[in-house]
């Protein structure tokens, strides 16, 4: 038989007791997607800085290419976590509560 011991609000299986707060969750989850977007953001502004550097003139092929691929990520990001464009600007002029 499996004893119980419970420990603040889990118990020793490491459940919750009582109502799950599921809107928080889901609230933090979107601020953290919307963080990492604005990270993607600032990676293809980099590149998009290099391509046009004459310094980098010599690796531009690779850098046109990790644009390129930054571009599709973002994309496929913002259809996967349905966000858009605003909302991440939005998120960086106004921090959310639980970020």
């Amino acid at each position: 038989m499996r004893e119980h011991f419970e420990h603040g609000d889990r118990n020793c299986e490491g459940r919750h007791k009582g109502k799950h707060l599921h809107d928080g969750a889901k609230t933090f989850r979107r601020g953290r997607a919307l963080e990492f977007l604005s990270v993607l953001e600032v990676k293809r502004t980099t590149l998009r800085g290099q391509v046009e550097a004459p310094e980098y003139q010599e690796i531009r092929p690779v850098l046109l290419g990790e644009l390129k691929a930054v571009e599709m990520i973002i994309e496929e990001y913002t259809r996967h976590f349905e966000l858009r464009a605003r909302e991440a600007e939005g998120q960086r002029a106004e921090p959310s509560e639980g970020d």
